[in-house]
């Protein structure tokens, strides 16, 4: 199936230092996978119960979530075979991030819901697609095998958020056209920045930069107090206290080691 149209809406590729930290964590990339297919069952759902006067919501919503489940079920049982538990994981900040956007009163409160559901089913679609090529053929098959179903989720809630639109013309076309621009701002800024946290819909993991340096200068002063002496040992304290502003260090020359956590 050609993906070229929905990753024109995304307007984003998923960043490559994403697809290897996925590769490198695939446990924790299966259990997230089959925590989002039982949340995106979850958020059909809710749309039925708050909305049940909208046949053809009912219909598209009602197909999808029945899909998600079974999706949850296969993720789970190619954990199983693979030996890994299916556990609680915190939140990303991707989906509560886009809901932020959501408008209070309806009927623009349905219509954003659906747009970022729109997002959010062609995201993983996308993701999906980054990483068939480099996983075993096991999971690459299944992923594979997503990609068709992703993408039509990705279209039933575009076209149901165009139709919320154009019950109020043109105006609400207008609102509906500049709302995506929105939420794709958002959703390549949420993919492309920096996370704390590796999931299927996070950001780029962060390094600690920060601690990187710590270790290096601590390193720096193991080295001076064996070979170069007590000067440019203080030396390097000095620089240490006057870049990170530590509250104390402890600081053993000739067996030297450094003992500090910044403040």
């Amino acid at each position: 199936m050609p993906l070229s149209p929905l990753k024109q809406f995304l307007g984003s590729s998923t960043p490559k230092a994403w697809v290897n930290e996925a590769l490198k964590q695939q446990d924790i990339l299966l259990i997230d996978h089959a925590h989002c297919e039982k949340k995106a069952a979850q958020t059909a759902m809710q749309l039925m119960f708050r909305h049940p006067t909208r046949s053809d919501l009912l219909t598209k919503m009602s197909r999808l979530a029945k899909e998600e489940l079974i999706h949850f079920e296969q993720v789970c049982r190619i954990m199983r075979k693979r030996g890994i538990v299916y556990d609680h994981l915190d939140a990303s900040r991707y989906v509560s991030g886009l809901r932020k956007l959501v408008r209070t009163h309806e009927p623009a409160k349905l219509m954003d819901t659906l747009i970022i559901g729109a997002f959010v089913e062609a995201r993983s679609c996308e993701r999906f697609d980054a990483l068939v090529p480099f996983l075993d053929d096991e999971l690459a098959k299944f992923y594979s095998s997503l990609l068709k179903s992703e993408a039509r989720h990705y279209e039933d809630y575009l076209k149901l958020a165009k139709d919320v639109a154009l019950e109020t013309g043109a105006k609400g076309l207008a609102d509906f056209e500049q709302r995506i621009v929105l939420v794709r701002e958002l959703e390549t800024q949420l993919i492309t920045s920096e996370d704390t946290q590796f999931c299927f819909h996070s950001g780029v993991l962060i390094i600690n930069h920060h601690s990187n340096k710590n270790n290096g200068l601590a390193n720096g002063l193991v080295l001076a107090g064996n070979t170069l002496g007590t000067i440019v040992a203080a030396q390097l304290m000095g620089q240490l206290f006057d870049m990170y502003q530590f509250d104390k260090a402890v600081l053993i020359l000739g067996l030297c080691t450094i003992v500090q956590i910044p403040s």
